[in-house]
């Protein structure tokens, strides 16, 4: 209990540095939300009187001071466009993007596993899985999307260009997104595996009699699960900032999309909400994998830090 208090306390810590630098940072950029709202033909008057309105005629440390406030009421304001809840419009995005990170991440794993564990396996596919993990890490979201639709859509017109109406639309951004993350965690798995397969216990085991499948099923997985997991709790949490590129190729109305269209608009409230919202995830799901380790390794105890018994 000690530990996750003290992952809270660092949470809460993390969350109002992200919100503070992404608060002063918008106001940094040029042009404000006035000016967008209004246009250039603006008069002074007009300006002056929806600065007013929106709070932002006040100094800019009072305009910090009532944000941190809200805060504490878990209140992340209202739309300076849309004058929208900016909770409400998180809420309303969030099952596109969720959605979507849910096809990723299944995928993902459905790829990545097989592949690793058959790299290690067989000799012979050792080096062929390692070229078709390489070349998926090379690729950018950016081009392989658009080429996806070209061919998948356009073409042979076997899945819709773009959208989220029906499971179907998520399946090309799903494959966009997990052909980098499932490259990369077949790298992570398959040096886990192979770090766990040289170390002595299992030459011990294997002098036992032990079979081959069973030393691999019981005592090398299991074991080789810890990097495993960190880095797919990672890869979700990443999801959530990795959709942006890809929810504009396809035009998902999902929390990237939202966050782009905010930027652009100047909506102060709305970047921070969904700033702090992304970090808050980053935050918990890190504590959910810290918190799974005791039950993959009964050895491994929380405290300061992870640490074996």
């Amino acid at each position: 209990m000690k530990y996750v208090l003290k992952r809270l306390a660092l949470g809460v810590l993390i969350l109002w540095a992200s919100a503070s630098f992404v608060f002063f940072l918008m106001r940094l950029l040029p042009s404000d939300p006035v000016e967008i709202i209004l246009g250039e033909n603006a008069r002074p008057a007009q300006i002056e009187e929806l600065k007013r309105e929106l709070g932002l005629d006040k100094p800019l440390w009072v305009q910090y001071i009532n944000f941190l406030s809200g805060l504490t009421r878990a209140d992340l304001g209202r739309s300076l466009i849309s004058n929208e809840r900016v909770t409400d419009l998180i809420l309303s995005h969030l099952p596109y993007t969720g959605t979507l990170a849910l096809f990723a991440i299944i995928l993902t794993v459905l790829l990545s596993f097989p592949l690793a564990i058959l790299a290690t396996i067989k000799e012979k596919a050792d080096l062929p899985v390692f070229i078709v993990s390489t070349a998926g890490l090379a690729i950018p979201n950016f081009w392989l999307g658009p080429l996806l639709i070209l061919f998948l859509s356009v073409k042979l017109r076997i899945f819709p260009v773009s959208g989220a109406e029906t499971p179907a639309h998520y399946i090309l951004p799903a494959i966009t997104l997990a052909t980098a993350l499932s490259a990369y965690l077949v790298k992570i798995i398959r040096k886990s595996i192979k770090e766990e397969s040289n170390k002595p216990y299992i030459l011990a085991l294997s002098s036992r009699g032990l079979s081959r499948n069973r030393i691999f099923l019981y005592h090398i997985l299991p074991n080789a699960m810890i990097p495993i997991i960190t880095i797919v709790g990672l890869e979700t949490g990443a999801l959530l900032t990795g959709t942006i590129i890809t929810e504009r190729v396809f035009s998902i109305p999902g929390i990237g999309t939202l966050l782009i269209k905010a930027i652009g608009e100047r909506d102060y409230p709305l970047v921070q909400g969904l700033v702090l919202f992304i970090a808050a995830v980053y935050v918990l799901i890190n504590l959910l994998v810290d918190l799974s380790y005791p039950l993959i390794d009964p050895r491994i105890k929380l405290g300061g830090d992870l640490e074996k018994r």
